[in-house]
């Protein structure tokens, strides 16, 4: 899944049959933010009412985008999933432990005494 921004919408007067009826939205990806641009913009099938501006999870496989809108061989890509109320993000510590942190680590073995 991916995080977006709706950044309008797609209007077609000629457009393929499976597409009628059904809102297309262009989107853009976003960072956890959800303001700064990952990517370029690309078109998604609505599946859930969003509108321009809202903050959305979309997928880009078709086969997610077939089984979301309950058709099994229709053209469609990428679907809109969710709209997101907020996006929490906290920063995962990817450092490796400091020299003190291991070295406490191999003291605290517990030793195995027989009596």
């Amino acid at each position: 899944m991916i995080l977006c921004r709706v950044i309008g919408n797609a209007v077609a007067t000629v457009k393929h049959p499976v597409y009628e009826g059904r809102k297309i939205m262009v989107v853009q990806t976003v960072d956890v933010d959800g303001h700064t641009p990952l990517g370029p913009e690309f078109l998604a099938v609505d599946a859930v009412q969003a509108g321009p501006g809202d903050l959305v999870l979309a997928s880009r496989e078709g086969n997610a985008a077939r089984q979301i809108l309950g058709t099994r061989s229709d053209p469609f890509h990428s679907v809109i999933l969710g709209i997101v109320d907020t996006v929490d993000a906290t920063p995962l510590n990817l450092e490796e432990p400091s020299e003190e942190e291991s070295s406490d680590e191999s003291t605290d073995e517990v030793s195995g005494e027989s009596s």
